[in-house]
């Protein structure tokens, strides 16, 4: 299993070979409450690092999506069109985003478990 890193905005990305896998942290989603929509990309879209790629709308708010890596979507989890509610029940499972071919380095500024947990405990003081 590749490591899991972490943005300050509550993206995770887990990286194999080319391919990245990208979705919310338990965190965001249990901040965001129920999961009712998500607005998905298309695949074949290009997206750089920090790009907003979506919205995913609670009982609560909306809030946008950002890439944590840049790459071209390769595939959308379908299956949060009409099951958004994955996000809440497995955020890191099946509640996955997208996946994409990744270009070129991972960023610096993604968090290992650790630096996001700081983050995570520092917002909710």
């Amino acid at each position: 299993m590749a490591d899991r890193r972490y943005t300050k905005t509550h993206e995770w990305v887990t990286v194999d070979g080319n391919q990245a896998t990208i979705g919310i942290t338990d965190f965001a989603q249990s901040q965001l409450g129920d999961v009712v929509f998500m607005e998905l990309p298309s695949t074949g879209r290009k997206l750089a690092a920090r790009e907003t790629f979506g919205v995913i709308e609670s009982v609560k708010a909306a809030s946008d999506l950002y890439a944590p890596i840049a790459g071209r979507i390769t595939a959308v989890n379908e299956k949060l069109s009409s099951k958004p509610e994955l996000i809440n029940s497995d955020p890191y499972g099946e509640g996955w985003i997208l996946k994409l071919d990744l270009a070129g380095d991972l960023p610096d500024d993604l968090l290992d478990e650790a630096g996001y947990k700081k983050v995570t405990e520092a917002s909710a003081e």
